[in-house]
């Protein structure tokens, strides 16, 4: 069982005892784990593929994620932070170190955890929770020795049925609470809970990646300017390729440069199919453009793969969890292949 809520200084005070055993055990801290690894682009399985949500059936333990990932070529996991994978309410201290070292045991690294957040609501108590929640998991993170938190501007949410999950609903719920909501207001909440999340991260030595992802966000310009505003070394960018508003080689590249040394884990997603003469092509015709602007940055991170999009349905049944073997295996191909040519 979870415990209960701490202050900032109750919590902070645990996090400094936990840096303390950070260390000295078998594991290190989050920035020893990653400065050891870390040399070169390399190939991260973002839980959510196996969340259970964009296929029918259930979602994968963490363990077994961890497994896939060593079974497909990946070097790293990255969790999502609701349930049933990494929600804090089911990630005690004991249960992170467990996942370490099944991690550890099979040589992938945790590289971080994905909040689902949201600091634009209107509600003060909804803004309120949602600092709440990603405090909680930024102690998830420095718990599982992960570097990394990704963040949102706004994550609508998505609304599960019983064989799948959709968007649309959860989309329009968005965008009636904000009708008659000025942007500025929205821009103003948002940065208060980048700059509260903020000094948590820094107090725990956990980076903070702002995703280029909607709503509130509209273009690169929008993801630089709020780290700008928030003025925190914890927030960095999470410069995904699928997030820009023109996807032409020239702009990807534009983009890449001006995120520069800010860019700290990204992501890429859509489906995969291997034709007959054996070559994987992607669903995204942006990922070779993407790879070779994050050479040309010197981009050092992860590319984390996530299987995200709502699914065919066929004769009223959408495909079952094989949709995520097969292009979580053929996603890991086709990206090291991408990062080696690069």
């Amino acid at each position: 069982m979870k415990k209960p809520a701490i202050n900032r200084r109750e919590f902070v005070g645990a996090l400094a005892a936990s840096a303390a055993v950070f260390q000295t055990d078998a594991f290190g801290s989050p920035e020893t784990r990653e400065g050891k690894r870390n040399s070169g682009m390399k190939v991260g399985l973002y839980s959510i593929t196996y969340l259970g949500i964009w296929y029918r059936g259930q979602g994968l333990p963490l363990e077994d994620v961890i497994k896939r990932a060593k079974k497909y070529g990946y070097d790293g996991v990255e969790f999502d932070g609701k349930r049933p994978h990494a929600n804090p309410l089911d990630m005690p201290t004991t249960r992170c170190r467990e996942l370490r070292r099944v991690a550890d045991g099979e040589g992938i690294e945790i590289v971080g955890v994905a909040a689902n957040n949201d600091f634009s609501s209107p509600i003060p108590e909804h803004r309120e929770s949602q600092v709440c929640y990603v405090r909680d998991l930024i102690q998830v993170a420095s718990d599982l020795g992960a570097p990394k938190v990704r963040v949102f501007f706004a994550w609508p949410g998505v609304v599960k049925h019983p064989q799948v999950a959709e968007y649309e609903t959860a989309k329009r719920i968005w965008h009636y609470t904000h009708q008659g909501i000025k942007e500025e207001e929205t821009w103003a909440w948002c940065r208060e809970g980048f700059r509260e999340v903020s000094r948590f991260a820094s107090d725990a030595g956990v980076t903070l990646a702002l995703q280029n992802h909607a709503p509130v966000y509209k273009d690169t310009q929008d993801v630089l300017r709020m780290v700008k505003e928030v003025n925190s070394p914890a927030l960095k960018v999470s410069f995904d390729p699928w997030g820009v508003r023109d996807k032409t080689p020239e702009y990807i590249r534009q983009s890449a440069r001006e995120v520069g040394s800010l860019q700290t884990i990204c992501h890429f997603g859509g489906v995969f199919e291997r034709d007959r003469d054996g070559k994987i092509k992607a669903s995204e015709p942006l990922f070779p453009e993407f790879v070779a602007a994050m050479k040309e940055i010197g981009y050092q991170g992860y590319m984390n793969y996530e299987m995200c999009s709502e699914p065919p349905v066929v004769n009223g049944q959408v495909p079952g969890i094989e949709r995520a073997e097969h292009n979580a295996e053929l996603a890991a191909e086709y990206m090291r292949a991408l990062i080696k040519q690069a």
